[in-house]
């Protein structure tokens, strides 16, 4: 009774979640194509294997032992079932090998004249994403715009990560020092889930990535709200006396804020507020969850680099309102 509770509470386990990480349900040519390659392949394993399972259950039936019955005579030098079992197999793989190679060239990661790049550069354990036409970043959060061809080019600053969005597309591992590729065109608007797939340290399980795939107009406003300088806090704003928090705290040093700071070891954080997570897309951008994470980040996400801060809490809350205005 214990062991079916179990099975079945991993069962449930792993079909919860408001947004699931499937191979099963692409929104884009590039996950078509593996769907596709995958049921294809999948059919003929089935084909083989209700092929062989016959056989088999016809031999036991057929050659069974029975009281008094003759032994079974061998075959040897059937020339004909030598050859059948010998090009049936070969066809098969024939029929498994030519869909493959078309789809390993059909991803291979290379978008067409025009497509829309983005360099992505995995940290420990967050994400960069850089737009080099656009001339734009962002951070944890790649937003693309629908039934626009994408590249993706990418590489690593410190250890092996992988970019793996199951909907959108297969893994490619990021390398310090090379620059892998993957192309494809979302089908659908819609938020789509993601995450590191090699392990990378002590919070690889954590460092998690979300895509939004938007119409064109709702892209061009979040481009145009990168581009756009952070908002200045108004006078006597508890925001103002958390830019004053800022300035002369640690966070100068590993932060950029526009016009503010220059630091480069964590994200950007130049319109923080206007993202929906935080911490590498694992947790809420809500007021709870930044007093949380200023305060101690290592006990929430192992590893981090960010130290825990020691900072009153008229100072916290001032600091809090601050980073939530600049969206």
């Amino acid at each position: 009774m214990r062991l079916v509770l179990a099975l079945l509470l991993l069962f449930l386990t792993a079909c919860s979640g408001q947004f699931p990480q499937s191979v099963f349900a692409p929104r884009s040519d590039f996950s078509t194509e593996l769907a596709g390659l995958f049921t294809n392949i999948f059919w003929w394993a089935v084909a083989v294997f209700v092929f062989v399972e016959m056989l088999l259950l016809i031999a036991i039936a057929r050659f069974r032992a029975r009281p008094g019955a003759a032994h079974p005579k061998p075959v040897h030098g059937h020339t004909a079932l030598e050859i059948g079992w010998t090009l049936a197999p070969a066809l098969i793989l024939v029929f498994i090998a030519v869909p493959t190679m078309r789809a390993i060239f059909a991803t291979s990661g290379h978008a067409p004249e025009g497509a829309l790049r983005v360099e992505v550069i995995g940290h420990q354990w967050w994400w960069e994403y850089r737009y080099p036409t656009l001339n734009i970043s962002a951070y944890n959060e790649l937003h693309l715009p629908v039934r626009t061809a994408i590249q993706v080019d990418m590489t690593s600053a410190d250890v092996i990560h992988s970019f793996w969005v199951p909907r959108l597309g297969g893994k490619r591992d990021l390398i310090q020092g090379r620059t892998n590729r993957i192309a494809f065109r979302a089908d659908s608007t819609g938020e789509y889930w993601g995450q590191c797939a090699e392990f990378c340290g002590a919070s690889h399980a954590n460092m998690r990535l979300r895509v939004f795939v938007e119409s064109d107009s709702a892209f061009q406003r979040w481009v145009d709200q990168q581009r756009a300088a952070p908002a200045t806090p108004a006078k006597g704003s508890p925001a103002e006396a958390g830019e004053r928090v800022f300035r002369r705290s640690a966070c100068i040093g590993c932060h950029t804020i526009a016009g503010v700071a220059q630091g480069k070891v964590g994200p950007d954080l130049s319109h923080v507020g206007g993202r929906a997570t935080i911490a590498g897309a694992l947790f809420p951008n809500t007021t709870e969850t930044l007093h949380r994470w200023i305060l101690n980040a290592p006990s929430l996400k192992p590893g981090a680099s960010m130290p825990p801060q020691n900072v009153s809490p008229q100072d916290l809350d001032a600091l809090v309102a601050y980073l939530q205005s600049l969206k």
